[in-house]
């Protein structure tokens, strides 16, 4: 198994740095903004619009993505969806008006979308369940990685030739992964050097033919299944989106620390996040090869997560800067721990050719929580000036969603091709 072994986490590595790559062509406007508003006198509200662009193509990329991949395959639709954002990314130097961003910026969204679906569809093809949660957590952590990197090398490139090379730059890497995708990348069934043995071993969990079949939107949304688990991502994924465009605010009018002294701690955050993901996939996979059934692995591990973000409660309450970050790190420790999982579940329940479909749609239900809650979370300040509440349900969602899966879920067992459960 040595050399399959080795192959397979070649393929996380991949999974890996494509996340990354995702992550710093989607945070790059952000981190140019105040240069290409100088440059070419956006308003707040042309900001805003080029952002909705993003943020509505990728909802809705993520139900027409994940379709995409169960019915062309992890090798050809995570190919596509990479070349597609990275021709967009790049794409944003030409652009000259806010209608020609907004067009490379929603593109840029469709593209993206497939990013999770095909990454998890991938782990699914070449893992057990065993080792699904750990390789999840590893490549989910390039989420992190590339939040931490992307100034860096965006302020970087920009100083040196200017914004609209930061684009071109950035969005090249996408096809420089693309040539290792296509030299590495083949499905279990089409590996040309894969034994009998080990393609056994990859699909030890598949109890039946029927865990290998398609399955339509109509057959999906029969199972309650697919509701709990998108409902899980409703409630639950605006906390990170919270993490990401709130934080350094909240840092620095709490605390008050400028732009220059906010960057250590929200590195320190992203670190312990990416650690967290790694940390609950590992924990949960251990589990299982410790003898646990994959019910006690994920939902426990859940808990775990879940009780760790509960002293984000505490965080407008405190003086200190560094006991706010130590609590704001381990929550968003605990968010990607709870992610993991959450990913690894679908892998659990749904037929492979599935699972691109169903990660897609509870995507979908937690964009749309997310461009919701952004929405509340503006006006709540707005009209309170007050974090406090908006850290209270933060910090409580995780222990509501771990009632709802232990409440609606009784065990975490494959579904029975055709059969309500």
């Amino acid at each position: 198994m040595s050399k399959i072994g080795n192959y397979r986490w070649k393929i996380v590595a991949l999974l890996f740095f494509a996340t990354t790559i995702n992550y710093i062509d989607r945070q790059i406007i952000g981190i140019l903004k105040p240069f290409i508003s100088d440059d070419l006198a956006w308003s707040e509200a042309d900001y805003g619009f080029i952002v909705t662009a993003f943020q509505i193509t990728y909802a809705i990329g993520l139900l027409v993505t994940g379709r995409f991949l169960d019915k062309f395959g992890t090798r050809i639709g995570y190919l596509v969806a990479v070349l597609v954002w990275s021709i967009a990314g790049m794409a944003h130097a030409l652009a000259q008006s806010v209608s020609s961003f907004a067009l490379a910026r929603g593109t840029l969204g469709l593209g993206e979308s497939a990013n999770f679906p095909a990454a998890v569809k991938s782990v699914t093809e070449w893992f057990p369940q065993k080792e699904r949660a750990f390789a999840i957590g590893l490549f989910n952590s390039g989420s992190t990685v590339g939040a931490i990197v992307a100034p860096v090398i965006v302020s970087g490139i920009t100083l040196t030739l200017g914004w609209r090379w930061a684009f071109i730059l950035t969005g090249a890497l996408g096809f420089l992964w693309v040539i290792f995708w296509v030299a590495l990348y083949h499905s279990p069934s089409n590996h040309p050097k894969l034994t009998s043995i080990e393609l056994d071993y990859i699909n030890q969990d598949i109890i039946s033919p029927s865990n290998d079949l398609n399955m339509s939107w109509s057959e999906l949304l029969k199972y309650k299944q697919t509701y709990i688990i998108s409902t899980t991502r409703f409630i639950s994924d605006w906390v990170w989106w919270f993490f990401l465009f709130w934080i350094p605010d909240f840092l620095s009018k709490s605390h008050g620390i400028n732009l220059k002294e906010v960057v250590l701690p929200i590195i320190l955050i992203y670190a312990v996040s990416s650690l967290g993901g790694i940390g609950g996939g590992w924990l949960s996979s251990q589990f299982i090869k410790s003898g646990r059934s994959v019910n006690f692995a994920r939902k426990n591990t859940i808990l775990i997560c879940a009780t760790l973000a509960l002293p984000l409660v505490f965080v407008s309450q405190t003086n200190s800067l560094w006991l706010a970050v130590f609590l704001i790190a381990i929550a968003a420790a605990a968010h990607q721990g709870w992610a993991s999982n959450m990913f690894a579940i679908i892998s659990d329940i749904y037929p492979p050719k599935a699972v691109g479909s169903m990660t897609g749609l509870c995507g979908f239900a937690g964009a749309v929580g997310g461009a919701l809650s952004a929405s509340f979370v503006g006006i709540l300040l707005q009209n309170s000036g007050s974090y406090f509440l908006i850290f209270l349900v933060a910090s409580s969602v995780y222990m509501i969603n771990w009632l709802i899966i232990v409440l609606f879920i009784k065990t975490i067992n494959p579904i029975t091709f055709g059969l309500k459960q």
